[in-house]
């Protein structure tokens, strides 16, 4: 029955951020009726930048502390271990919602292209950045990032095994292409509003520190293998020369060509429609 319990709790938890996940999408990029980033003031800009900023702080105090090895020996204590990432995962999902329903239009516009070419570019980067994020997921093991690897072999009653260090896909040209899909998502807006840029900057400074705290407890697991890979890749941007020699002429070109043929195609439907 524990097993059973922690079985459901975890798809929960897991099936609330699925629907996070696509709330967020909607939110950010202004899609369909729900609560969206932007739209007309409901408060004084100082009372919204100041509620707007207290909701980004406690999602990015609750997504970091969370998630330090300090607070998982400390937590555990209380939690059981199969359902720990389960629980953090509900955590910040919740955080996000609360983000969500929350947050105060502040008006004002900081830029707006007009051009079709150009909101086809930014909208198919918009795309381009959220399925980047899925993709990277999916390269180092979807399901043990949302807790659901750990219920269901609690489950089965077989012992958690930590996931080897392995550089598949996209990490072997940036070490973090998770976060390059999550500023992609937030920065690419043909219409970019004084709320939309103050979510931007802080979830942007959010992610630069947010990737020294997890490359310290990295190392700390890892040692050495990750100390070198740190060293060797990129955190962000891709070195195109090392990509070159790493891939081959041909290899590079079909890189090249498929990353345009991912922004061209959404830009074309989107002038075409």
């Amino acid at each position: 029955m524990k097993r059973i319990m922690a079985f459901t709790y975890g798809t929960v938890s897991y099936l609330i951020f699925l629907a996070t996940f696509l709330y967020a999408i909607a939110f950010i990029g202004n899609l369909g009726s729900v609560q969206t980033i932007d739209g007309e003031p409901r408060a004084p800009f100082g009372q919204a930048l100041l509620i707007n900023t207290l909701l980004l702080g406690i999602f990015a105090v609750q997504h970091s502390v969370m998630a330090r090895p300090g607070f998982k020996r400390w937590w555990t204590r209380w939690v059981p271990k199969p359902v720990e990432r389960s629980t953090y995962v509900f955590f910040s999902s919740g955080a996000l919602l609360l983000l969500f329903h929350a947050w105060q239009p502040m008006g004002g516009t900081v830029w707006n292209v007009v051009d079709p070419v150009g909101r086809g570019l930014l909208f198919a980067l918009f795309g381009a950045g959220w399925l980047l994020i899925l993709i990277a997921t999916f390269l180092i093991n979807h399901f043990d990032l949302f807790g659901m690897r750990q219920v269901w072999l609690y489950l089965r009653g077989e012992e958690y095994r930590p996931l080897l260090f392995t550089t598949p896909g996209l990490y072997r040209y940036v070490r973090h292409p998770l976060y390059v899909g999550w500023l992609l998502a937030f920065w690419a807006t043909p219409t970019m509003t004084v709320a939309h840029l103050v979510f931007a900057i802080a979830t942007s400074a959010y992610i630069l520190i947010a990737i020294q705290l997890e490359e310290r407890d990295l190392v700390g697991v890892h040692g050495q293998v990750y100390a070198d890979y740190r060293r060797r890749v990129p955190m962000l941007i891709p070195n195109l020369g090392q990509t070159w020699k790493r891939a081959g002429v041909a290899g590079f070109t079909f890189f090249l060509v498929k990353g345009v043929v991912w922004l061209l195609a959404p830009t074309l439907l989107y002038i075409l429609g």
